[in-house]
């Protein structure tokens, strides 16, 4: 393409690829942000490859086998409304029957999906969505702009209580205590186009589209009960058949000439759901009774890399928890006792006790080293005379007694929390380990005054930081809310150079790291493993299954 045409997509583009060719941007974030602008994938690596001489677009599959039932291990959760999914496990399954307006792939880059492209003006607040005019649901009607309206309504109805709120809070305003959809935020231009504007700039839009909890459902999903289990309308290449909390799930193709994307070459796929014990899926695996799994605990990485019949894989991402201080409830209201704690903690021994070194040391700022707008800050050393000057000033010269609440599975999280609790001693700060069963842990992680959470990945840090720290947002687990931080993230977002949101991201982490809100401890490298006769399949950053062009050999 040439500029001419590049800067019809956005008028940004041309100076992107100048950008890239000056090397102050990289390949991987000229990809990325080519798309979001809505540039197609297939250009976006093309022009890439031509600067840079690296590889153009990904090699194509080769054709598939037809039939089979895909057999995975993971958790089977209920899925019945997808506007408050909480867990990626979720998501994989119904998004196998209901489909996000974007997909973000393995390669981390956005591409559409429901929605067939986009485009954005100069400044990022104003977007237009070209929907699909041949997905049809399942049920028999056409897919159309009234759906996804009607969708992010109830996304953005506060007594919905849906995560989607912090995703795509540029859509909301206040109204007394609440915080609602904008008027006029979206709108229907005609059946298959729609228009956000949003009340600040923000490039992360359609990125946000594609993370789990952001499935769009039929615009009478409401009305007819809000639950996916009881009446699975979809627009996917699956219907759901069965499904069992705590057992299975079971999906099965739906008629091809139906569906609007290729014909999947999966007869069906049956989630089975083996528990707590990571031991169970790894033996099912090894034994032939599922192929796949959702996920390998790092202590089972040798023994997969040992079993010939099994492939391992394994992808960098921004995976990671945090040990996270509720700052309205005593004692973590008091800033020097946070200060005091995070003084205690060397991230890159607790990366090595905790999760084997698979990894990298966490800066205790939840902006991770891929994402693009990543600052660099100095690394902050483990100072236990600081430390206990800080737990002076707290009010507390004798030491304290405190407790964090984890979960018992994966066992990557109880470990880590019995190393934090081991760094805070020689401070004085004697910390006990609550570990609970899953269900008992997530009922109460929202309001737990000291707990550990895993967070999944995100291909923006400010993708997570609006979801986990903009005040009022549905899952800031923290209740953190400080307006200098909203103000410099809402300009983050709306920065498209990539240099001046990294200075203003430099201000955001270190604000985050002196109000001490969260041990970061490290990133994590995540690992899964499946049968040689799957075929297709690659990790997602984020753990999201796509399965239309896996097949079973």
């Amino acid at each position: 393409m040439n500029r001419r045409d590049l800067e019809k997509v956005h008028v940004a583009i041309p100076g992107l690829v100048d950008d890239l060719e000056s090397g102050k941007l990289d390949r991987r974030e000229f990809l990325r942000t080519t798309a979001l602008l809505g540039l197609t994938a297939t250009s976006a690596y093309a022009v890439a490859g031509a600067i840079t001489g690296e590889g153009v677009v990904p090699t194509a599959q080769a054709q598939g086998q037809m039939g089979g039932t895909l057999k995975v291990s993971m958790f089977v959760q209920d899925i019945s409304d997808p506007a408050i999914y909480d867990w990626s496990e979720k998501g994989n399954i119904a998004r196998q029957v209901i489909e996000p307006m974007t997909q973000v792939g393995a390669d981390n880059v956005t591409r559409p999906y429901l929605a067939e492209g986009w485009e954005a003006n100069d400044d990022l607040t104003e977007w237009t969505f070209r929907l699909r005019r041949n997905a049809m649901w399942n049920n028999g009607d056409a897919f159309h702009a009234e759906d996804v309206i009607a969708t992010f309504e109830r996304w953005l109805d506060p007594a919905t209580g849906s995560s989607n709120q912090g995703r795509f809070s540029s859509l909301t305003t206040t109204s007394g205590d609440s915080t609602v959809m904008a008027p006029g935020a979206v709108t229907k231009i005609d059946d298959h186009t729609i228009r956000f504007r949003l009340s600040s700039p923000s490039l992360s839009l359609p990125e946000s589209m594609g993370d789990y909890p952001a499935l769009i459902t039929h615009r009478d999903f409401a009305a007819d009960g809000a639950n996916l289990i009881a009446n699975p309308i979809g627009t996917g290449p699956f219907e759901l058949k069965e499904h069992s909390v705590g057992e299975r799930a079971v999906l099965v193709k739906r008629d091809p000439s139906q569906y609007w994307g290729e014909e999947v070459y999966l007869d069906g796929i049956t989630y089975i759901d083996h528990g707590d014990d990571p031991a169970a899926g790894l033996a099912a695996l090894a034994s032939g009774q599922v192929d796949l799994l959702d996920r390998l605990n790092v202590e089972q990485v040798a023994a997969v890399g040992a079993i010939p019949t099994l492939d391992l894989y394994e992808t960098v991402t921004g995976q990671t928890g945090v040990a996270r201080m509720r700052v309205v409830e005593p004692p973590f209201d008091n800033l020097k006792l946070r200060q005091a704690i995070l003084a205690c903690i060397d991230h890159q021994r607790v990366l090595d006790l905790a999760y084997q070194g698979l990894g990298a040391p966490g800066e205790d700022h939840h902006v991770c080293p891929i994402h693009p707008e990543y600052a660099k800050l100095p690394m902050r050393a483990q100072d236990y005379a600081k430390a206990r000057a800080l737990l002076a000033e707290a009010g507390y010269p004798n030491g304290i007694d405190l407790s964090i609440d984890c979960v018992a599975a994966p066992t990557w999280e109880p470990a880590t929390c019995q190393v934090i609790a081991e760094m805070l001693k020689p401070a004085g700060i004697n910390l006990s380990v609550n570990i609970m069963p899953g269900g008992t842990y997530w009922d109460r992680w929202m309001s737990a005054p000291f707990g550990f959470t895993s967070w999944t990945h995100r291909p923006l840090g400010v993708q997570v930081l609006g979801l986990a720290y903009r005040s009022g947002v549905a899952w800031n687990e923290t209740a953190y809310s400080n307006p200098e931080f909203d103000a410099l993230l809402s300009r983050a977002e709306g920065t498209l150079d990539v240099e001046a949101r990294r200075e203003i991201m430099a201000e955001i982490e270190a604000i985050l790291q002196n109000d001490s809100i969260i041990i970061q401890p490290f990133w994590r490298a995540i690992h899964s493993a499946g049968s040689k006769r799957v075929n297709g399949f690659s990790l997602q950053p984020a753990y999201e299954h796509h399965y239309n062009r896996v097949w079973l050999s």
